[in-house]
């Protein structure tokens, strides 16, 4: 087998290798047919979260069944019972090619209503797939189940699943692999093996109590107790267990693809390994002009796929791996610990050690937690990789333009309540100072049964409606607005959105996602955008292609996109308490005038609020 330990590969329904390998089985050998119907047979009871898949068109189908059940977990010698898939945390992998189908029935045993999101997936048509709960759909009732059809267009590289309601992501998430269309191969070097690295926090405490708390005083809500690789925390907190630090085993002189993920609530990671470097190919499942680098930068919603060439080194060498938080808040706490993991080299990967101690170990050399200017460079080295397999479609004309601030913000202390925000207020945040009130239907089909009234308005503003020097000193008034109102789009409108950080109580960078559509990156800058100025440096010619983009501290970025998915789709700051305080919106993209330009009827199991 060429391909991760991490999870055991579920190969019985297809091959999860690129075409150039060669299958396990020969299903065409007549005298062992009955031993293999009998051997699937076994996997398939042992595996049940995925079915048998089929051919459908170019690609073909694959059935998986996700059962969100409670299980009960030990992390740093304290047991807690969380929201899991199938059991497992992190949740099982999704493996397909480009131009499957994906169908996957969610069936949720929990208390908790649930929703799943499948980050980074474009949902060409398919928009009451995307998830999140009251913008596509109503979340999956206790005892209740919901099926997510969708087919992935011209993607391939790595995304994740997660819940999209509350803070039940926390734990509820797992990565979507999409390797490239049969008879196709990667534009890099083969790797050895691939392996997912996901990124994410750990909570003593219930999450959901955490956020409820929060937004009931008006603080900043209580940090996270652990950073975790792949679920585990590693050996520099206190009381962690030897099982629970990652450990990549890897062989001499070969070349392994990282698939990194960093599903983390509330905090951008700086990544690194001792003594070693990266080749940077692959951003949100999109390939870029190849780079190295020793250090890796990657924001909550992110997802990018890097090479690591291992050293020819004598067997049990170690080295440690580690991540911490980038941050530049001013207002409020963070997590401000690091998460460890070991590389091994081994001869033979499949020689097990218990040996997990670090003693005479250097950690690698991170950059300062508020290293701005690192994460600035960092973000500039992404170009598409643009040739004729790949090329850019970045529009170089603009129907559109935005210009959207994003930054937080206060609101006023309820009567006969003590709150702990800024100056008594609580902590709230927005876009163009509008906070999003989250609507109890979903959006989706109130748009598509035309029943918006009283439940969205049209009318969110195009610009800021009160101008200030945005990441200069801020204004006295902090408070901001609320209303449910997204911002309506033509068919296949080109649309150019600036969005400008503000230093009101601090400059953060705000990882912004869109769901539904993948964008250009086209420019990036501090301080203020000058619309006479700062477009002349646009970079119209290679682009990076990105669902997620962080918006700088102190400054702007510039995306473009074309509006050719009709639906309703959900953009907002992948840090989850800025998501909470309503640092979010909507985009409604019209139908267009063809049958294939139009969203369809919602299937009959869609959940009823």
């Amino acid at each position: 087998m060429h391909r991760v330990s991490l999870y055991k590969p579920l190969t019985f329904s297809f091959s999860p290798h690129p075409s150039s390998y060669k299958p396990k089985y020969n299903m065409g050998l007549q005298s062992t047919f009955l031993a293999n119907f009998l051997l699937l047979t076994c996997i398939a009871c042992s595996y049940p979260h995925l079915a048998m898949a089929k051919h459908a068109g170019t690609g073909i189908t694959r059935h998986y069944t996700f059962d969100i059940r409670m299980r009960n977990v030990t992390r740093l010698c304290k047991t807690k019972s969380i929201i899991t898939v199938n059991g497992k945390f992190p949740g099982p992998r999704i493996i397909a090619r480009e131009g499957d189908r994906l169908v996957i029935k969610v069936v949720n045993h929990v208390s908790n209503n649930i929703s799943i999101h499948w980050h980074g997936i474009r949902q060409l048509r398919s928009g009451w797939a995307d998830g999140p709960a009251y913008i596509t759909q109503c979340p999956i009732q206790t005892g209740q189940s919901y099926v997510y059809n969708f087919t992935i267009n011209g993607q391939r590289g790595t995304l994740w699943y997660h819940a999209h309601v509350s803070w039940i992501r926390a734990t509820l998430y797992g990565p979507i692999i999409i390797l490239p269309r049969r008879n196709t191969s990667y534009p890099f070097i083969k790797p050895y093996k691939e392996v997912p690295i996901i990124f994410g926090e750990w909570w003593k405490a219930d999450t959901e109590a955490v956020i409820n708390q929060a937004l009931q005083t008006g603080a900043g809500p209580n940090n996270s107790d652990a950073y975790t690789i792949n679920g585990l925390p590693g050996p520099l907190y206190n009381c962690s267990s030897p099982k629970e630090t990652f450990r990549l085993r890897v062989k001499p002189g070969k070349t392994y693809l990282l698939r990194m993920i960093n599903a983390a609530l509330n905090d951008e990671l700086f990544f690194k390994i001792t003594n070693h470097t990266f080749t940077v190919v692959d951003a949100d499942a999109n390939y870029v002009k190849p780079f190295e680098t020793d250090t890796i930068y990657i924001t909550p919603g992110q997802t990018s796929n890097v090479l690591l060439k291992t050293k020819n080194l004598n067997h049990n060498a170690k080295f440690l791996m580690a991540a911490r938080p980038y941050s530049t808040a001013a207002a409020g706490t963070f997590d401000n610990t690091t998460v460890a993991g070991i590389l091994e080299y081994h001869s033979n990967t499949n020689t097990m050690t218990s040996n997990t101690s670090i003693k005479g170990l250097a950690l690698p050399p991170l950059p300062a937690i508020n290293a701005t200017s690192y994460v600035a460079n960092w973000t500039g080295k992404f170009r598409s990789l643009g040739d004729s397999h790949f090329p850019v479609k970045v529009p170089q004309t603009v129907q559109k333009r935005y210009l959207f601030t994003v930054g937080l913000g206060s609101d006023p202390c309820p009567k006969n309540q003590t709150c702990q925000g800024p100056n008594g207020t609580k902590f709230s945040a927005s876009v163009n100072n509008v906070s999003f009130t989250m609507p109890t239907t979903a959006l989706l089909q109130a748009r598509y049964f035309g029943k918006s009234n009283g439940i969205f308005s049209t009318d969110f503003p195009t610009f800021p409606l009160n101008q200030f020097n945005y990441t200069g000193t801020p204004p006295n008034n902090t408070m901001v607005s609320h209303g449910t109102k997204v911002v309506v789009l033509p068919y296949n409108t080109t649309v150019e959105l600036v969005m400008q950080g503000t230093s009101i109580l601090g400059a953060e960078n705000h990882p912004l996602h869109l769901h539904g559509f993948n964008f250009y990156v086209v420019g990036q800058g501090t301080g203020n955008f000058n619309s006479a100025t700062d477009p002349v440096n646009f970079n119209l010619v290679d682009p990076v292609e990105r669902n997620t983009v962080g918006v700088p501290a102190g400054g702007w970025v510039v995306i473009r996109f074309r509006a050719d998915n009709p639906g309703v789709w959900f953009m907002h700051c992948h840090i989850e308490i800025h998501l909470s305080w309503g640092l979010r919106l909507a985009w409604a993209v019209m139908d267009g005038k063809l049958p294939n330009q139009k969203l369809p009827p919602p299937p009959s199991d869609l959940p009823k609020c």
